[in-house]
């Protein structure tokens, strides 16, 4: 459907928003919303087609004014906020933005970066000042930052490393103009990326990410709401059963992806077909190795065996996104 861009409901708008964010952070999102919220997120994307520039701008803009807004209160507190929202969107905008973030929590500087993932994040801060750059490192998590800051070049990191140690305290007036400009370039990077947006292959995407938990809720969840759409979705779907369904050549590359452990967790309680499957593409001591361990083991959590697929499959779905092999959806054959 292509949204109406004054008449977008709030459901429409959070659907735009995960597609915005990617599959990676969306499933992340996914974790801190209940299975209904889920649910209906869900339903949303897939109803999702083609969305026009100027609806996606409205809704990436009004979730800027939301951002804007938390920082207010942050700095002044509800009422100070108000005052200040109101002066910058009248009062009529302000009384509905303050009315959705009254029970919001407050939010530190650059926490519209928080999330991101940390390789991306320096490519989204290499052209930058590097006091800029230690500015925006020093207010993210330590392991985030940590791990974008080994993705600069090295005399590039040790200047940003050193300006972070030297760095006292920053003006806030001076923080937030850096924001804002970052904040821009951030939605401007996010709109030049938008064009379709949403549908069931979005949606099959994101659910790849998941973990299988989620994966079952929200599938069981669309079987109840719209079972031809769950149907379609599950077609489509990757899961780490169909790796019997892979050229031997296929499953042999991605085993060299994987670590021996990673590897014996995720085939503890699979069939006989997908053990056999994994086994006859190893090495004789390979599979030694690999059994040994899921004996000696002993009984795991499901929840841990599922994570660990999880991983293979993202590992598959990399491997896939490079051209370097091609999975068989449905009743299409497999090629690589």
């Amino acid at each position: 459907m292509r949204p109406d861009p004054h008449a977008v409901g709030n459901r429409a708008k959070a659907a735009i928003m995960m597609m915005v964010l990617g599959p990676d952070l969306s499933a992340k999102v996914m974790h801190y919303l209940d299975e209904d919220q889920v649910e209906q997120i869900t339903l949303e994307i897939a109803r999702l087609d083609r969305i026009t520039p100027e609806t996606r701008t409205k809704v990436i803009s009004e979730f800027h004014n939301l951002a804007l807004a938390q920082d207010f209160i942050a700095e002044g507190g509800s009422e100070q906020a108000r005052r200040l929202v109101e002066a910058a969107f009248g009062k009529s905008r302000a009384d509905d933005i303050m009315d959705r973030i009254t029970h919001a929590l407050q939010v530190v500087p650059f926490d519209f970066l928080r999330r991101a993932d940390p390789s991306q994040l320096a490519t989204f801060l290499q052209e930058e000042h590097p006091q800029t750059i230690a500015l925006v490192l020093a207010y993210l998590p330590a392991n985030v930052a940590a791990m974008a800051l080994s993705n600069f070049p090295g005399e590039m990191r040790a200047e940003i490393a050193e300006r972070i140690a030297m760095m006292d305290r920053t003006p806030p007036d001076v923080i937030h103009r850096v924001e804002r400009v970052l904040q821009k370039k951030f939605s401007n990077i996010a709109q030049s990326d938008m064009g379709t947006v949403g549908g069931v292959k979005a949606l099959v995407d994101l659910l790849n990410r998941v973990d299988r938990g989620t994966e079952r809720k929200i599938l069981e969840a669309l079987n109840q709401t719209n079972p031809e759409l769950a149907s379609e979705v599950m077609n489509l779907m990757f899961v780490f059963e169909d790796i019997v369904n892979l050229d031997d050549r296929a499953v042999q590359q991605i085993l060299r992806e994987v670590e021996v452990k990673e590897l014996a967790l995720a085939l503890k309680g699979t069939s006989p077909e997908v053990q056999s499957k994994i086994f006859n593409n190893m090495s004789e001591r390979a599979a030694s190795m690999v059994k040994e361990d899921m004996e000696f083991m002993g009984p795991v959590k499901m929840k841990n065996v599922e994570e660990a697929q999880q991983k293979i499959v993202a590992v598959i779905r990399r491997l896939e996104e490079a051209g370097e092999i091609s999975i068989g959806r449905g009743d299409e054959d497999v090629l690589i």
